[in-house]
């Protein structure tokens, strides 16, 4: 499913500060384990899990990889958000009218 996809892959609090780096446009892989002070091992790993889940995408330059975020992942994952907190809104309403 590939709502469970996505929100497997915002679960892990060192993958929300990979996606806060990629806020403010692609970065390389070498600045990203700088910023995370993460072995390369660990954060291929967690970039594999955010790419598999369609929220980032890479760009390879010579040797190096670029990340960027994909904006139409993070517009689908507003979009079940909205649509569960409207279902929520609706479910509380009509429970408390009996």
């Amino acid at each position: 499913m590939r709502l469970a996809d996505l929100f497997h892959a915002l679960s892990d609090p060192t993958r929300l500060r990979i996606l806060a780096a990629l806020r403010n446009g692609e970065q390389c892989v070498c600045n990203l384990t700088g910023l995370l002070v993460a072995q390369q091992s660990r954060l291929s790993f967690h970039m594999k899990t955010l790419k598999d889940a369609g929220l980032v995408r890479d760009r390879r330059e010579g040797r190096w990889i670029h990340y960027s975020l994909v904006p139409e992942a993070f517009e689908e994952v507003r979009l079940a958000l909205e649509e569960l907190s409207k279902a929520a809104k609706s479910s509380a309403a009509a429970c408390c009218k009996r």
